[in-house]
């Protein structure tokens, strides 16, 4: 898909209304400082249109990205970041669940995992907890440039492992500086919309 267009429509806090939109929106999730804001620019050929930060917690609302008029992407706060008191982590926690359990046009779950480690328990529970709202996640395996060549089935195995994925679970290795995985994941974005 050639982006003409991107526009940061909704931003949603933790006491807004989520807005009912009539088009088809893809989530992305995953813990802080995993590479969210990277990966979605890096899909709408960007450079910083969600912000970015080397400082994680940054993202704290839930963003509605439209793309061409013809799409959302929806820009999830990362989770399991220590230095947020838990109360409001909680809080973030319940925004998530509300988006994920009411949104009418939600598709498709991306769930970036960092590929140079192990799951974590938040990266599972965050799996199991999407595989139980009746969605199959697609595995973004993000910051494949920190590791070697080498190195890639091995982690990506890891991956499929700890988080106990289901068969046929789709994972896909993702750099944000060479862009290698990008065309991949917009396969998977233009085969719902042909749905």
């Amino acid at each position: 898909m050639v982006v003409k267009s991107v526009n940061l429509e909704t931003v949603c806090g933790i006491t807004s209304t989520l807005p009912q939109n009539d088009k088809i929106e893809i989530a992305f999730a995953g813990k802080s400082n995993v590479g969210k804001s990277s990966l979605i620019n890096a899909l709408m050929n960007r450079k910083a249109y969600a912000r970015t930060s080397s400082q994680p917690g940054k993202t704290q609302t839930i963003n509605f990205y439209n793309i061409n008029d013809e799409l959302y992407f929806v820009d999830l706060p990362g989770y399991g970041y220590a230095k947020v008191a838990e109360a409001l982590k909680e809080k973030w926690g319940k925004m998530i669940e509300r988006y994920l359990k009411t949104s009418k046009q939600l598709k498709i779950i991306f769930l970036l995992i960092d590929i140079r480690h192990e799951p974590s328990v938040n990266d599972r529970n965050m799996y199991e907890w999407i595989v139980y709202n009746g969605f199959e996640p697609v595995i973004i395996a993000t910051k494949l440039d920190k590791i070697n060549r080498s190195q890639k089935d091995k982690q990506i195995k890891l991956i499929r492992e700890g988080l106990n994925a289901k068969p046929g679970t789709r994972i896909i290795p993702f750099s944000s500086l060479s862009k290698q995985g990008r065309d991949e994941i917009w396969e998977c974005i233009e085969e719902i919309m042909e749905v």
